[in-house]
């Protein structure tokens, strides 16, 4: 009888424990960053005592194996912020009404005020609710019936004649700081309630919020052409129309299939209205390209933009697609899924890697106008049953409505919820639901978890290009710090692990030239970057038909990094690795050092993806 492996551990399990790595070794590097760049706060203070106070925080953090608790104005950890935020934004929310409906100028001025101060402490952007809300799972299970004994319905009854006079109102007061509102959502029935979304348009292209979402799915199943519906406004013919426009490359017009990592944007106005090119209805595939709007021309109109990876869903095209998502640093995966053929190839390879990099879904099923009710209900059948499954641990909501839309967009990476969509690029149907939920998505800037407040400049470089007579030119995410034109900056590493010393000579965002560019505003002097050849982490082999030993080779992905790697050690016992074997092991890469940080998660592959893990050591 073969002996029993205790080493082997489940993919949630794993998932859960390198979330805790991560955020613990994030929140020890932030302590140790602090400690480099502190000053003295009096004269009785030498920087040798910061420094001690300091490394007593990264030691209590190292001990306790947990990350130091982010507090906020009050003093209070993000959970107990978080626990009591709905109720509290409820009751802020019907103070306003309150203090609008009693039609006085101190009153009306108070409103103004605080309102000003929601949008601007929630980056530009707010959805105040009028009336009474539903219960949020009847909501999600589109099982609400408006019926005044049913119970769960939280907030004050308003009626019909409030509704409009608050919303009338809510729009001047707005518009008197200088922004816009939009009905999200509205009803008059039972209960009448609405949704507005109050909106100021950004000082500069520079300080646009941004969302980025990556775009994956099986071949055919209609990824550019949804997103050529959706950034460019007109309807597809059924036959790819809409897709030409998106293609960057001879052969992918050809087959009509992506092979590199697209980016498309959609950028929505002050008003919420979507941002897209005036084709007059026209149908003729030239005109429709012909006009298409340029990325700075709706960059200097939007107040917020929604960014698109396309990513290839062929799996010959497997390592562009892995890059894109571990480099992009998107804030949520959208999964196509074509209704006609079902949750097939790669679209299972794409969601494990999302659910693998711990980034929240949302599931886009397209083609519904073709689809037999038969096939479609089977189709709906097994993505339930896949986001239900252990490994997914997901609870689908079916978005069918804009009022569910608008909820689901306000929960969305908070809880377990995944968002499916049912679209017709032919026909338009739920198309709008999508924009909608697109529209009120939170900034990938306003996680702090991914994009730290207060820290020095790190710029991750994902493209490298040369323009003649310009220069070496490099695209790229700002995952801390600030940087503006003429700044210096520390490139690299090169081929040896070393860095060069050069200056930013200009700048875009979009294409479209801004002077300066920031997570934060912060001015530090730290030490300089470390490139490393070695490094040591815990990993969890998904999948491998036989066995992986020392001196095995594989593609690593770690953030913007892509190197073949091979592995040095491990501390298994037998001194393999087979399918659902967890380890410490020690890498290696082939070709030259790489910048990586403790905590970063990685994934290494052979073909299809093979391991995932974080980094727990330097060597």
């Amino acid at each position: 009888m073969a002996p029993t492996n205790t080493n082997k551990t489940r993919l949630s399990t794993f998932q859960s424990e390198i979330e805790e790595i991560h955020h613990r070794e994030v929140a020890k590097q932030r302590a140790h960053m602090a400690a480099a760049v502190l000053v003295p706060a009096t004269a009785k203070d030498t920087k040798k005592d910061v420094k001690g106070k300091m490394k007593d925080v990264v030691e209590t953090i190292e001990k306790s194996g947990k990350p130091v608790e982010s507090k906020d104005m009050n003093g209070k950890s993000k959970d107990e912020t978080s626990a009591g935020t709905q109720s509290d934004t409820s009751e802020m929310q019907e103070r306003i009404m309150s203090w609008l409906l009693a039609n006085s100028t101190t009153e009306r001025d108070n409103a103004r005020d605080i309102l000003a101060t929601l949008i601007t402490q929630n980056h530009g952007e707010y959805v105040l609710r009028i009336g009474v809300q539903p219960p949020r799972e009847k909501l999600f299970a589109n099982e609400l019936v408006e019926d005044a004994e049913e119970e769960g319905w939280t907030g004050i009854e308003r009626t019909i004649e409030q509704l409009d006079y608050l919303r009338n109102q809510i729009a001047n007061v707005v518009e008197e700081i200088g922004g816009k509102t939009c009905v999200l959502f509205e009803s008059k029935g039972n209960h009448p309630r609405t949704s507005i979304l109050l909106r100021l348009p950004p000082a500069s292209v520079a300080l646009t919020p941004e969302v980025r979402c990556a775009v994956v799915g099986n071949v055919d199943s209609g990824k550019s052409t949804t997103l050529g519906v959706l950034t460019r406004g007109a309807l597809d013919d059924g036959r790819g129309r809409a897709r030409v426009g998106l293609f960057r490359h001879k052969h992918e017009i050809e087959t009509g299939r992506t092979s590199s990592v697209g980016m498309e944007i959609l950028g929505f106005d002050p008003a919420g209205k979507p941002i897209l090119p005036d084709t007059a209805g026209s149908t003729d595939p030239e005109v429709i390209r012909r006009e298409k709007l340029g990325w700075e021309e709706i960059s200097v109109q939007a107040a917020k933009i929604v960014s698109f990876i396309d990513l290839a869903g062929h799996e010959k095209y497997l390592k562009t697609t892995l890059y894109g998502l571990t480099s992009g640093a998107p804030s949520c995966v959208v999964l196509i899924v074509g209704a006609n053929a079902g949750l097939i190839g790669m679209s299972k390879e794409h969601l494990s890697i999302a659910l693998a990099l711990s980034v929240p879904i949302v599931v886009c099923v397209t083609k519904i106008d073709m689809t037999p009710v038969n096939v479609m209900a089977e189709t709906i059948k097994q993505v339930v049953k896949v986001l239900k499954s252990p490994g997914c641990r997901k609870m689908p909501v079916f978005v069918k409505s804009a009022e569910t839309a608008v909820e689901a967009a306000m929960t969305f990476g908070k809880d377990r919820s995944c968002p499916i969509f049912q679209v017709s690029n032919v026909t338009g149907e739920g198309l709008d639901y999508l924009r909608t939920f697109l529209n009120l998505l939170p900034s990938s800037e306003a996680d702090t978890d991914k994009f730290a407040p207060d820290q020095p400049l790190e710029f991750s470089i994902t493209e490298v290009w040369s323009v003649p007579y310009v220069g070496t030119v490099v695209n790229g995410i700002v995952n801390s710090g600030r940087i503006s034109k003429g700044d210096p900056v520390i490139l690299g590493p090169d081929s040896n692990g070393n860095y060069q010393t050069t200056s930013v000579k200009d700048m875009q965002r979009k294409r479209a030239t801004v002077t300066a560019m920031r997570v934060c505003s912060t001015e530090t002097k730290v030490p300089p970057p470390k490139a490393v050849r070695q490094f040591e982490g815990q990993v969890l082999i998904l999948y491998h038909n036989t066995t992986l030993q020392r001196n095995y080779q594989a593609m690593l992905h770690c953030g913007a990094v892509r190197q073949t790697v091979r592995i040095v050690s491990m501390d298994h016992p037998q001194g393999i690795l087979r399918t659902g074997d967890r380890a410490t092991v020690q890498f290696e890469f082939i070709s030259h050092p790489e910048f990586v940080k403790e905590g970063m998660k990685l994934l290494f592959r052979e073909g299809k993806t093979k391991g995932l893990g974080v980094i727990t050591k330097l060597l």
